[in-house]
């Protein structure tokens, strides 16, 4: 019984027994704005149930996405999202929790910072970067007149350039190593998927090298001359097809 009596004893108190919804939220906001998130996501969680069914709620669930996407917890972010965007499907801020939905997903880091890898963006997983476009794509076509819709449309480019980028990286993979029948399958997957990207000029080098070692003459030839048309000034004329492209994010 003593033992028992202990444990109830060492129960922690609930601090926010007497509070109203509304102070929670204030304390959970001063924690985010300090980068506390950990404290803002209890704070928003105690508000969920402690005022379900309110505005105050739905903003608590949406900025509690945000808390754990700060915190880099992005399957927990994304799960709260899907949630929201499932219970509020007339909610004032759908818009921002397809934007934030994209951001959980988006990666820009390789593309900024690749020259201390030597890795591109696209040859990273492309899961996440395509669940990103698909979220961001909502967003404009659903919202087109959003505050977030232009920021998407410009992340929704960058992105189709990354997945294009990537069919190239693999189709380079493929003819370096002899293996030209893959190489062109992945050179016209990113052709036909990714139409006016800076990636299909080596796309179509790709395939020129390639139908080269196959013996493709005929297809070899139109592939150049797409290539020649299209890309006139191209470096990979002279390069078989195998020259890697500078990454098309480069500025510098």
């Amino acid at each position: 019984m003593g033992l028992l009596l202990s444990g109830c004893a060492n129960t922690p108190k609930d601090t926010t027994a007497g509070w109203t919804p509304e102070k929670i939220y204030a304390e959970a906001r001063d924690e985010a704005n300090s980068g506390a998130w950990d404290k803002a996501i209890a704070y928003y969680e105690k508000l969920e149930g402690r005022a379900a069914g309110t505005a105050l709620a739905q903003q608590a669930q949406i900025d509690k996405a945000y808390a754990q996407y700060k915190t880099g917890d992005k399957i927990q972010a994304i799960a709260t999202l899907d949630r929201f965007i499932r219970l509020h499907p007339a909610s004032p801020a759908l818009d921002y929790a397809f934007y934030l939905k994209g951001l959980v997903n988006f990666n820009d880091n390789l593309g900024l910072f690749s020259f201390l890898t030597q890795q591109d963006l696209s040859e990273r997983d492309q899961m996440a970067t395509k669940d990103s476009y698909e979220a961001f794509k909502e967003l404009s076509t659903r919202f087109p007149d959003s505050k977030y819709s232009p920021d998407a449309r410009q992340r929704m480019m960058y992105i189709v350039n990354a997945l294009a980028s990537y069919e190239v990286h693999v189709a380079r993979f493929y003819a370096s190593r002899g293996a030209h029948v893959a190489a062109v399958n992945r050179a016209q997957q990113a052709i036909s998927d990714y139409q006016g990207v800076p990636a299909v000029e080596e796309a179509l080098a790709i395939l020129v090298g390639s139908y080269d070692a196959l013996g493709m003459t005929t297809l070899r030839d139109d592939a150049k001359r797409v290539l020649e048309k299209n890309f006139p000034q191209s470096d990979h004329h002279k390069a078989g097809g195998l020259k890697k492209s500078s990454p098309w994010w480069r500025l510098w």
